[in-house]
């Protein structure tokens, strides 16, 4: 793996490789009119993006914004469909064979073959690996403020710079940083483009270099912006707290949520959805909460006859997904018991199956 990314930009900017591109944007979205719009001139279309970007004068679209309420509310900004085709050729010619194989092993998020339930897996198995080999232990549990609206983008450009030294490909890194919806200030990056979350990952990987090369601590897991540090002592923790806290401020320009505490290991920890403890794991209880509320729900609609039968469904198959990877079958048992709108035998099954096949498709915003 080169130490920098070199005299690669005009070699990967093909027709093939935007088509490829236009494959994978429009993946379980092809009834969506910009998709249908785009795709009748659609050779075209993808000739006329790669001109653009060729001669120096492609720019991005208008943002538009909408919000979102769960896992919490926030606002999404999304890029017109042919600029979205452009962010991913540009994560998977460049970020993802270059970059991501940089990170350290114990990052799990938006990446492949990792995830949520991964991340869990392995905190809980370090767990156990520190308590047999020191005894009684400490947690350090951290999340940082406000993540994505906090990335100062010149920052973020500045360290991408240690990656790339081909000049065009460098300068097409600056437009897709630069050229958004960045308030006076400069802060920010888009929670809804598909750059971001790898953006993001490059951005929290200075920490992650930080924490494992210079302070050398080997029991270190993180998702996104929530990182879990298993320590020997409660002062352990405190030093080790504040020396990130120095790290996030100085070279990053972050904050540390207020919420960030360090405990006895015996108290469990909170991460990527479950309560998680040596010996066993638990669901959260917001999770909890949130599925008896929705079933409630799911109920009286199906008493009034206006149930969404299918989006019921497959928020239940999500949910039993994601309770499937924690000591829960009691649980999930006096949930689909409270089910009045699982009226026939066949969508009980359906869920049943569903379950035991384990379908990893809840996202959970820790």
């Amino acid at each position: 793996m080169p130490k920098k990314i070199k005299n690669v930009f005009y070699e990967n900017l093909t027709f093939k490789k935007f088509m490829e591109a236009h494959q994978r944007s429009k993946k379980h979205k092809t009834s969506k009119a910009e998709i249908i719009k785009f795709e009748l001139n659609l050779e075209n279309n993808i000739i006329n993006l790669i001109n653009e970007i060729r001669a120096g004068k492609y720019k991005m679209g208008k943002y538009y914004t909408f919000k979102i309420f769960e896992p919490k509310e926030r606002y999404i900004q999304a890029l017109p469909y042919r600029d979205r085709i452009v962010h991913q050729w540009y994560v998977e010619e460049f970020i993802k064979p270059y970059i991501v194989p940089k990170f350290i092993n114990s990052s799990f998020a938006c990446l492949e073959n990792k995830g949520s339930h991964k991340a869990a897996d392995y905190l809980q198995k370090q767990m156990r690996i520190f308590k047999r080999n020191y005894g009684d232990f400490w947690i350090l549990k951290c999340d940082v403020r406000k993540f994505f609206y906090n990335i100062k983008p010149h920052i973020l450009f500045n360290i991408l710079k240690k990656y790339i030294s081909d000049k065009a490909l460098l300068d097409f890194t600056r437009i897709l940083i630069f050229n958004g919806p960045i308030n006076n200030n400069l802060i920010g990056i888009p929670i809804g483009n598909y750059t971001s979350q790898f953006f993001a990952n490059i951005y929290l990987n200075e920490l992650d270099q930080y924490i494992k090369r210079h302070l050398k601590l080997k029991y270190y897991v993180r998702y996104m912006d929530d990182f879990v540090i298993l320590l020997e002592t409660k002062k352990e923790c405190i030093l080790i707290k504040k020396l990130i806290e120095r790290f996030l401020n100085e070279k990053l320009e972050l904050e540390l949520n207020n919420k960030s505490r360090y405990y006895p290991y015996k108290m469990g920890v909170s991460f990527c959805g479950y309560r998680i403890f040596t010996t066993h794991r638990l669901l959260r209880t917001s999770s909890k909460k949130k599925i008896k509320k929705n079933v409630k729900l799911f109920n009286r609609l199906h008493h009034n006859n206006i149930l969404n039968i299918d989006f019921a469904m497959q928020s239940m198959n999500a949910w039993l997904a994601h309770s499937s990877h924690c000591n829960s079958y009691k649980l999930q048992q006096k949930i689909l018991s409270e089910c009045t709108f699982i009226w026939n035998e066949k969508s009980f099954k359906k869920i049943e199956d569903d379950t035991n096949n384990d379908i990893e498709v809840y996202s959970q915003d820790t």
